[in-house]
């Protein structure tokens, strides 16, 4: 029933400067439910311990397990401060992916500090938002920061990043502004609809380095069936949550956009959320049918047994 987490990730550290391999991988795997009761608990403490070991070489790398006491948060973040991911292993599946199909991408950073920032052309789109990513938000004037970390990307990872807009002249969710300004267009760029830029460090450290590219109109086509699952995972976490922008899209339509972009799914991990989405439908279901008031009675012993 006790967990000193903190003592545990010093000893850790402690063990893997005594087998410190230079130019090599040094990563601790952290495995725990993140309900630390012993020692150093407060968050902030624990962030900056695996922010002052990073800076020796050593990575950390968190595995979630359990559903009780389970803190997600802080290992997440835990993993974000010590120049590592996170993964939650909830079955021998997902195990597998991480720990064996996936061990060298998790393991071999090939980017460090990786940031994207997207400049939406006003003439373009007149709204947008950014779904997810709240706790790694930057200001503007961090991207160009050197100083400041941002996450790591392992061999043959990807990251998505999914962007909802609203084009110019569409009602979005914003009522318009009186005296707002017009758009201005700068010159050659009427066929973008927004600028990327992403930098990043090589893994040995240095200087970042900065790649631009214009998003055209014409670059805008079918989507790919791994973008169109991941647009299902996200309508999906939005109506667990309370739907407030899928609009009419129900718990069915996700079905049915996640099933239709299933595509090769080698590890069965699709075919999983597929279900998830339905067993979800299930619920809600059964609940709207037992939605009828109902009066529970329970007795209290040390009150001679009356109903209150």
């Amino acid at each position: 029933g006790s967990t000193a987490g903190a003592s545990g990730i010093e000893l850790a550290y402690q063990m893997a400067q005594q087998a410190f391999i230079p130019k090599g991988i040094n990563r601790i795997l952290l495995a725990t439910d993140g309900d630390f009761n012993v020692g150093i608990s407060d968050f902030d403490s624990l962030k900056q311990m695996a922010v002052d070991k990073r800076k020796t070489g050593v990575s950390l790398t968190t595995l979630g397990f359990g559903v009780d006491n389970y803190n997600e948060h802080l290992m997440e973040q835990l993993a974000d401060a010590g120049d590592g991911n996170y993964a939650y292993i909830d079955n021998l599946r997902e195990a597998r992916k991480v720990l064996v199909d996936q061990l060298g991408s998790t393991l071999a950073v090939v980017a460090k500090n990786v940031k994207l920032q997207v400049e939406f052309n006003p003439a373009q789109v007149s709204e947008y938002r950014l779904l997810g990513y709240e706790n790694r938000a930057l200001k503007r004037e961090d991207f160009s920061n050197d100083k400041v970390d941002a996450g790591e990307i392992g061999a043959g990872h990807t990251v998505t990043a999914l962007y909802e807009i609203v084009p110019k002249g569409e009602k979005g969710w914003l009522e318009p502004l009186r005296y707002g300004k017009p758009a201005s267009v700068a010159s050659g760029t009427t066929g973008e609809l927004a600028m990327l830029r992403v930098r990043y460090q090589l893994p040995e450290g240095g200087s970042s380095r900065l790649i631009e590219r214009p998003i055209t109109g014409d670059s805008v086509g079918k989507a790919s069936d791994d973008l169109r699952f991941a647009a299902a995972v996200a309508a999906f976490s939005q109506q667990l949550k309370d739907g407030r922008y899928t609009g009419d899209f129900s718990l069915k339509d996700t079905e049915a956009l996640a099933r239709g972009a299933r595509g090769d799914d080698r590890f069965g991990l699709r075919a999983e959320f597929v279900q998830l989405v339905e067993l979800a439908q299930s619920l809600r279901t059964t609940t709207a049918s037992n939605s009828e008031p109902c009066l529970l009675y329970t007795s209290d012993a040390a009150d001679d047994g009356e109903s209150v």
